[in-house]
């Protein structure tokens, strides 16, 4: 799989980019996000042999390798949201979330949880700011709060992009 825009192109996560991916994670920009060190060559490695197995192999899906299109510089890996609408309107969600990132993966994974298997309608239905009945705005910043109405936003997208409902739907 490869998606492609003027500037970037994604694609799936190899074992050779295992150099690459390990000089980003070792930027003292990304380091201080990531738990205070830079995983080893060989953890990397390992890493992105352990997820091609767990994911491309056994799901079909996994994290992508963000390059510049026109250098081939790799210059990140992003996860993903994907959304299925099934024969009697039940919606099923696919993410993939990087490790690093462990608020996007849990927001997401609440979503999943929330929502797999509801019918569309119902998940156009769920309110922007549905986190409030579960008192999350009590613990987590406003900023992580925008970032979980982010990936709802863009998972009702989806879905009004597959069924053709409305805005308002």
């Amino acid at each position: 799989m490869r998606i492609e825009t003027a500037r970037l192109s994604l694609r799936e996560l190899r074992e050779d980019d295992a150099e690459a991916m390990a000089r980003i994670f070792s930027h003292p920009s990304v380091v201080r996000f990531s738990g205070g060190r830079s995983p080893s060559l060989a953890e990397v490695r390992e890493g992105i042999r352990q997820h091609v197995s767990g994911y491309y192999d056994d799901r079909g899906y996994g994290l992508l390798v963000a390059e510049l299109r026109e250098t081939r510089e790799i210059v990140g890996r992003v996860g993903f949201l994907a959304t299925e609408i099934d024969e009697a309107g039940r919606i099923h969600l696919f993410f993939d979330c990087s490790p690093e990132a462990p608020t996007v993966r849990g927001f997401a994974g609440i979503l999943r949880e929330g929502l797999e298997g509801e019918p569309w309608e119902e998940v156009l239905a769920v309110p922007p700011d549905f986190y409030v009945g579960m008192g999350l705005q009590e613990v987590v910043s406003a900023l992580r709060l925008r970032g979980m109405g982010a990936i709802l936003a863009r998972l009702k997208r989806q879905i009004r992009e597959n069924t053709g409902a409305g805005e308002r739907a």
